[in-house]
């Protein structure tokens, strides 16, 4: 995985596969929120419109969390590389602190 680090930021630069991946997963929560979406248009049953609501929601933490590990294996590499850990540490709070705001 490549990455560039400017204005204090770490910059994952990620190949085609490992965009892939990530696009994939939000495809399909895109193809979710069309069901939610129909469901609600269709006057379904609320708990089946809250059980998708609910599956959306974690399928998107799954998304997060492919991106922190990207960030975060990238971060620790270029820790190692630059020796410059405290800049590395800092951009990878920064990022984690972002993910557990709710």
């Amino acid at each position: 995985m490549e990455y560039e680090f400017r204005d204090g930021r770490l910059f994952v630069l990620r190949t085609a596969e490992e965009k892939a991946r990530i696009v994939e997963r939000l495809k399909k929560i895109e193809g979710q929120v069309r069901g939610v979406q129909q469901m609600v248009e269709d006057s379904r049953y609320c708990l089946d419109e809250v059980q998708q609501a609910n599956a959306i929601v974690a399928a998107m933490r799954q998304v997060e969390i492919l991106i922190i590990e990207d960030h975060l294996n990238a971060g620790m590499d270029f820790a190692v590389k630059s020796q410059d850990i405290n800049a590395a540490v800092k951009d990878m709070m920064a990022v984690l602190r972002a993910a557990v705001r709710r």
